[in-house]
């Protein structure tokens, strides 16, 4: 690790070897998901220059750990809906809530496997219940995170998403003037956060 609270460097050659500068050796991806399981932060770069590859990286090994026998934790339909996306209105968005749903469920992973450790013994009825009762928790509170995160961006515009959360939670469709609102404050913030780079 490297000294300093500094990020060990993991230098990418292109041979696609890759060299851990604070250990001297040379380490796979494998080594690499051991590291982020351990909490060891690490960047890698590219050896020639100097490039940050980490995004990169990262996700190979997302690729080969979804590739192993039982390993897969992304379902085929939120693939479809990370791939959706792209170049849409929201993906300024997502990124932001995803990096925060991830550190409340890691923050609450404790209780949730003391909840799974609880199940045992118990019918498959009482666990699917148990399960759901979980998820739509869950769900509150990323809502709620999601009504916080809008509120960064305005006041007003978190008041009536919240609004139309709630509508939505409720009701299986919404109506096309919700969505065309939704889509006219997204257009909103991208233009402040347009201005504010300015």
């Amino acid at each position: 690790m490297a000294g300093n609270g500094e990020p060990t460097v993991i230098k990418k050659y292109a041979n696609r070897r890759l060299y851990n500068t604070g250990t001297s050796t040379y380490v796979t991806l494998e080594d690499l998901a051991k590291m982020v399981k351990d909490g060891e932060d690490f960047i890698v770069n590219d050896a020639k220059s100097g490039e940050d590859l980490t995004h990169a990286v990262l996700t190979q090994i997302i690729f080969e750990q979804e590739g192993k026998t039982g390993q897969a934790m992304l379902p085929v339909s939120v693939l479809r809906q990370l791939i959706s996306f792209y170049g849409d209105q929201m993906q300024m968005v997502l990124p932001s809530y995803l990096e925060h749903s991830m550190a409340l469920f890691s923050k609450e992973q404790e209780r949730i496997r003391e909840q799974m450790t609880s199940m045992v013994g118990k019918t498959p009825i009482d666990i699917m219940a148990s399960g759901q009762q979980m998820i739509e928790e869950q769900t509150r509170r990323n809502m709620e995170m999601f009504r916080n995160a809008m509120q960064m961006f305005s006041p007003f515009a978190a008041s009536e998403a919240a609004g139309e959360a709630t509508e939505e939670a409720s009701s299986e469709e919404s109506s096309p003037d919700d969505l065309k609102s939704m889509r006219e404050q997204i257009a909103a913030m991208q233009r402040k956060l347009d201005s504010m780079d300015k």
